[in-house]
């Protein structure tokens, strides 16, 4: 999608601090950061949400959570960090292509969010 920002940081056209990237998916810092760690990662493919995944979504999304498994290792989040997903404007999705927050380097306590 050509207006999709996170289509056009994929492509290099809007800066990022890339973290991680292969064929399937692309890793950068939030620039609006709710943790010490604060990471987005997005497949490649656009997507809108995790409502509209489908059955041929599920190897590249369980790559994807491979890949957030190593991410965290190499950030030093062993002691525990916490993935979301946003879904749709009442859960706050702000940019309508898949993602999935990284977030971590403190304590968040029971709560969703930190």
């Amino acid at each position: 999608m050509e207006d999709c920002i996170f289509c056009r940081i994929i492509k290099g056209e809007i800066p990022s601090t890339k973290v991680f990237e292969d064929e399937i998916s692309y890793a950068f810092r939030d620039i609006n950061p709710q943790a010490p760690v604060h990471i987005l990662i997005v497949p490649k493919e656009h997507v809108g949400s995790v409502a509209e995944l489908t059955q041929e979504h599920e190897a590249k999304v369980g790559r994807i959570f491979t890949n957030i498994a190593k991410i965290a290792k190499e950030e030093g989040l062993e002691s525990g960090f916490r993935v979301i997903s946003n879904t749709g404007a009442d859960a706050g999705q702000t940019v309508p292509h898949l993602h999935f927050h990284i977030l971590g380097g403190k304590s968040m306590g029971e709560g969703l969010v930190p």
